[in-house]
Parts: structure tokens; sequence; C-alpha cells
């Protein structure tokens, strides 16, 4: 089971992939806060990737979900360099048994000291490839449309994602 943070959600549908998400086999959650931050707040404010993933999530490739005041949840709300919303995807992940689905350094690490499994987005759109969703080429646009929307991807992490597109295409 996936559990989605703010970033991947929105430079997916930035990039206009986001529906690739669909390929996933596992269950696909949005914990309420989140929604609330990426698609009540983006449409307010006009944003078009917002309607994107409000339609993912009617056509239930998504699931929201809300999520308990549980004594993790508790915990990490007292960490202030987390939001909210940070809170409630490990807080679920943790409650679920999932993999939280987040970019940001700090809360990556955050989750790895309370024993919470988590993926970034680069890692899903390799997910995506070698499980035949997408070929390596589609793979390498879809890292580059999100960076061209505006995605942070450090160097060394792109170098590695590339070194990883360009073996599997080799083996193919």
């Amino acid at each position: 089971m996936w559990v989605f943070d703010a970033t991947p959600l929105i430079y997916l549908a930035k990039a206009e992939r986001l529906a690739l998400l669909n390929d996933l086999e596992e269950r696909r959650l949005i914990p309420e806060l989140v929604y609330k931050e990426v698609v009540s707040t983006g449409i307010e404010e006009g944003y078009p990737d917002a309607r994107r993933i409000e339609r993912l999530v009617d056509d239930e490739v998504f699931d929201t979900v809300s999520v308990s005041e549980t004594d993790i949840y508790k915990r990490l709300r007292t960490n202030d360099r987390l939001s909210r919303a940070d809170a409630s995807v490990l807080s679920c992940a943790k409650r679920r048994n999932g993999t939280a689905v987040m970019d940001e350094t700090y809360s990556r690490d955050v989750a790895s000291t309370e024993g919470i499994d988590t993926r970034g987005t680069a890692y899903l759109v390799l997910l995506l490839m070698k499980r035949g969703a997408l070929d390596p080429e589609a793979a390498r646009e879809t890292i580059d449309a999100m960076l061209n929307a505006g995605w942070y991807c450090a160097p060394d992490v792109y170098a590695g994602v590339l070194r990883k597109l360009d073996s599997f295409d080799g083996s193919s």
C-alpha cells in the first residue's frame, strides 16, 4: 500500500503523468490533510494539476483516508519541522504498514527514525518501468517532465536514475 504526500502528486500531475499510478497494483491512499492541501486549496488557487488529482480520486485511482490522532501522529506533530500533512502521511503509513511516498529528505529521515518505509517519486517511475507499465524512454520522459515542471531531484539521485534507465534499456 502506498500513502502519498503532496509533492509526488503535484509533480506527476504537473507533468501530466499522474494516471500512471493507476498501474500500481497496490492500494493508493491520500490522507485527508494532503487532499485538502493539494486539491481543495489547489483548486481555490487555480492550479490545473489539482483538478487532475481530484479526477483520479473521483475515479477511485486513489482513496482518501482520515488519519486518527494516534500516539505516533501526536508525537510527530510535536516536530515543528513536519507539517500536519507530513505527520498524517507518516502515521498513516505506519498504522497501515504501508510505504510513505515522499521526496523531502527531512521527512524521510524522520520516517527512518520511526521505522516507516518510504520511497520517492523517482522510485515509483522506475518500479512502473520494471513492471512493464513504462518503457525506459517513457520513464526518462516522465522524470524530465517533472523536472521541467519544477520538481527537485538531487544531481546524484538523477544520475542514479539515469544509470538505472540505461541499464534497463540495455538489458531488453
